[in-house]
């Protein structure tokens, strides 16, 4: 579980602020909340949200409801800027149904996170095709992919993907790597990346 092993990682996490952004079940907010980190939880499902409440009521309490709401990632006016160390991004950036939301929801990352926050970045390549099929480029539209059961989504390479990030203050703390998993009709093909922000915020990249 790549967050466990960032987390492992870091020396200090007393005071960390963590967003989890696409929480999904809630595997995530669940993990960082046993280790007393203050998790805050987005996701655009509330069937998702609510799952991820459940499991989560037992550590916060009545926290809860504060903590883990619905939302869309390319908006988070809620949250301040500079507000959190940490974003958690895993299998979500890739949904987004535009070019022009995927960079907001990049441009929203960026500014919720504090200089020298971390992002932890997962999403499809456009190589992926967990069921046999790969998506199919939408003419005029650079990076968005039709032909998936989902709808549309934005598909980004590795070499870009950094390139764009970049822009908007967001180095690579590590190397950024493509990974390639063998699915019982297909191949899922993922970038895995981790961020740093620099100390100044870029704003929307263009």
């Amino acid at each position: 579980m790549r967050l466990i092993e960032l987390l492992d990682s870091q020396p200090a996490q007393v005071g960390l602020r963590v967003l989890d952004l696409g929480c999904a079940g809630g595997r995530n907010a669940v993990a960082l909340a046993e280790r007393g980190i203050e998790v805050f939880a987005v996701d655009a499902s509330t069937a998702m949200v609510e799952r991820t409440r459940i499991r989560l009521r037992p550590i916060l309490g009545d926290e809860t409801d504060a903590r883990v709401m619905v939302g869309r990632m390319q908006d988070l006016g809620r949250f301040p800027a500079e507000h959190f160390g940490l974003v958690v991004a895993l299998g979500i950036f890739h949904q987004a149904s535009s070019r022009e939301a995927w960079e907001q929801a990049i441009s929203e990352s960026v500014r919720v996170l504090e200089p020298g926050g971390l992002l932890l970045y997962a999403s499809f390549d456009p190589e992926t095709a967990p069921d046999g099929h790969r998506g199919v480029p939408k003419d005029g539209e650079p990076h968005m992919y039709g032909g998936f059961r989902s709808g549309s989504v934005f598909l980004i390479e590795a070499d870009e993907l950094e390139a764009r990030l970049s822009r908007v203050g967001l180095i690579p703390e590590t190397p950024t790597v493509t990974v390639r998993v063998e699915t019982e009709k297909g191949v899922r093909v993922t970038v895995n990346a981790l961020f740093r922000r620099a100390n100044a915020f870029v704003g929307a990249q263009r």
